[in-house]
């Protein structure tokens, strides 16, 4: 353990592992990838990849959370998604062998297993199989793009690209279904406004004054990192289908 963060050594006890996309791997190929890889617990806000650098290799998120983010030649910084437990980091880069197409920065301490490109692509030739999780991580990672451009790109309204971040986050709940309150849900939020604002495509004052709103109408408590959506169907009747 390092400071209640749990380390995962050998990934055939990860009690995880079968419900990961990538991780979920015959015996045999979790046995080889357990002696390519090199284990390490990242500090919060700590850079795995860096955006048009030269492609190391890949990192599988094991525990945290980790922002994707792509920067303008102007410094606008825009986040692409937030990266969960089981992902495969810098997949595209490694595989075509170019430059990583965005930045990765740990939003908490993270646990992340790196492989070098030359370790993963002998791993590739020597069990094939493992292409097709690869092509189902790229197809994933694709399709959550398009997901978010379609959210954001058709929603007519900050506050209503703030109110889909919510719903988005109030699928992983910090509890599970049956120990909730009635018309409560608590998720847990660790990104500044400045990071929801570059998210959503919008200032971080038009964040601030969206979720000083929530809160007034009683559709949204928060405390500290801990935040409570209390009437998830007024947020619903916000976004447009």
């Amino acid at each position: 353990m390092v400071r209640g963060l749990r380390i995962i050594e050998d990934c055939m006890e990860c009690t995880l592992r079968e419900h990961r996309l990538f991780c979920n791997l015959p015996p045999a190929a979790v046995t080889r990838l357990q002696s390519i890889k090199t284990t390490s617990i990242f500090p919060k806000n700590t850079r795995l990849c860096l955006e048009g650098l030269p492609a190391r290799g890949i990192f599988v998120l094991c525990t945290g959370r980790a922002k994707v983010s792509t920067t303008s030649t102007e410094g606008k910084s825009i986040i692409l998604r937030i990266a969960e437990p089981g992902e495969v980091l810098g997949l595209t880069a490694t595989v075509s062998n170019t430059p990583y197409e965005a930045t990765v920065e740990t939003l908490e301490s993270s646990q992340a297993n790196f492989i070098s490109q030359a370790d993963f692509k002998r791993f590739l030739q020597e069990f094939p199989d493992v292409g097709i999780k690869v092509t189902r991580q790229l197809t994933h990672n694709c399709q959550r793009a398009y997901d978010e451009i379609r959210s954001l790109g058709l929603s007519n309204s900050a506050p209503e690209k703030i109110a889909k971040l919510l719903l988005q986050w109030a699928g992983r709940p910090l509890l599970p279904s049956h120990a909730k309150k009635p018309q409560s849900t608590d998720i847990r939020v660790t990104l500044t406004h400045d990071e929801i604002a570059q998210l959503a495509g919008t200032s971080r004052e038009t964040v601030s004054r969206a979720l000083s709103s929530f809160k007034k109408k009683g559709w949204l408590r928060i405390k500290g990192a801990t935040w409570s959506i209390l009437n998830k169907g007024e947020l619903e009747k916000m976004v447009t289908t």
